[in-house]
């Protein structure tokens, strides 16, 4: 991989089914070369929407943006049979990519970026105003401690109701909320289900597609906690996207 030897036995997508009280794993097998292609598709184009002409293409989806303040972002791509038993293969990115949901040519998000954006824009407005207020007062004060409960309170509020919109669907034709998967967990990780291989798992299933591969890797600057690096692969990760992948690998 551009001079980096590929350890495609910890690069994975799996998570712990409690149904079937084992883990459920696909591996990345021919998903590792399409990365590489789409690798090189990003270096060359200089955007993410390269399925789409030129003339069309949108500046808020320049790889620049993955290069500056807001750093990398993870990208994915699964290899899949389509009804007709025919090899095909689809690609993805982490959770926004400059503010945005969706790009011709990648899948999108498990939750409706409509139903987010009319669930999200009083209640987010609400606590950016109470956020306001609590900058004019004097920290620990009785009125600043009351504001601080209510941003909190409605902060966890929104998170819950998000997380019921997401439907997640598996390979045994079920479909379950956030919250119906992840049992017995003090709370959902933010950005829980907006990794790329539960939207590409999410894809195949509601469709009906058998997933062959899937390979996740990192493109942009560093991270802040130096955890990935541009270009490198990485399995998925353990403290979100495990919660949930036990149950979407189910059936297949």
């Amino acid at each position: 991989m551009h001079g980096t030897e590929i350890l495609t036995d910890n690069i994975s997508c799996s998570g712990f089914c409690s149904r079937c009280e084992t883990i459920h794993t696909i591996g990345p097998g021919k998903a590792i070369q399409l990365c590489l292609d789409l690798m090189e598709k990003l270096d060359s184009a200089g955007r993410a929407d390269f399925d789409l002409p030129p003339e069309q293409a949108e500046p808020d989806f320049s790889t620049d943006y993955l290069f500056g303040k807001a750093r990398g972002q993870m990208f994915g791509i699964m290899s899949y049979l389509d009804h007709a038993g025919q090899e095909h293969s689809a690609k993805a990115f982490s959770g926004q990519y400059n503010g945005h949901w969706e790009i011709a040519g990648w899948v999108s998000p498990i939750i409706n970026p409509r139903d987010f954006q009319t669930l999200t824009q009083s209640t987010e407005k609400e606590i950016k105003r109470i956020g306001q207020e609590m900058e004019k007062l004097t920290p620990k004060t009785a009125e600043h401690t009351t504001l601080s409960t209510r941003r909190k309170k409605l902060s966890q509020g929104l998170m819950r109701e998000i997380h019921s919109i997401y439907q997640v669907h598996n390979f045994r034709g079920e479909t379950r909320s956030m919250p119906e998967i992840i049992l017995g967990q003090k709370g959902i990780p933010t950005g829980t289900g907006d990794c790329c291989a539960p939207k590409l798992l999410n894809f195949a299933a509601k469709n009906g597609y058998t997933p062959l591969s899937i390979a996740e890797f990192y493109y942009g600057k560093e991270n802040r906690s130096r955890t990935k690096s541009h270009k490198q692969f990485y399995p998925s990760c353990t403290d979100k996207c495990g919660l949930i992948l036990g149950y979407m690998l189910c059936g297949l």
